[in-house]
């Protein structure tokens, strides 16, 4: 399901980041570099662009954020990295005792999972456009899937009740 790929340089990051179980982690290049079993590029040490959030285009930024993490901290100085889990707040809706699903919900279930919206799409049996619609807003589940989504979340203890703020 993650899009950080085994045999990737920085798939062992992605899994030394997804077995955390703290809130936040921070690592000195140096420990970095012994996770990945090579040198970090030189534009990791000069540049703090590297350990940007980016979606798309930075392999290593695929490892953090595919594990559930997003950059806070980079001292280039004191050479060390620090990562936290991001807030996610959404409101639980019900509807005649069945929860219905919104963008930030699936989106926050899917972060939960450790899935990319292809993963979720394939659990659900759906395709990942219809994922990606319903983390966009532009449709919303049906009942029948918003009852799915809610067994799914169940299963996997993501709390469905009234206000929530958790860290995925």
């Amino acid at each position: 399901m993650p899009s950080a790929k085994p045999g990737s340089k920085y798939f062992p990051l992605f899994q030394h980041l997804k077995r955390q179980r703290g809130e936040r982690v921070s690592l000195t290049f140096a420990q970095i570099e012994a996770i990945l079993g090579q040198p970090l590029p030189r534009s990791a040490r000069r540049a703090k662009a590297f350990w940007s959030n980016r979606a798309h285009g930075g392999l290593q930024a695929e490892a953090w954020l595919e594990a559930g993490f997003e950059t806070q901290e980079v001292d280039l100085r004191g050479r060390r990295i620090e990562w936290a889990r991001p807030v996610q707040r959404y409101v639980v809706h019900r509807e005649s005792g069945v929860v219905r699903w919104n963008a930030d919900m699936v989106r926050a279930l899917r972060r939960h999972l450790g899935a990319d919206q292809a993963g979720l799409a394939e659990v659900l049996g759906v395709r990942q456009q219809t994922i990606s619609e319903w983390e966009t807003g532009l449709y919303v589940p049906s009942r029948s899937r918003s009852k799915h989504l809610s067994l799914i979340a169940e299963r996997a203890g993501f709390p469905l009740e009234g206000d929530s703020s958790l860290r995925d």
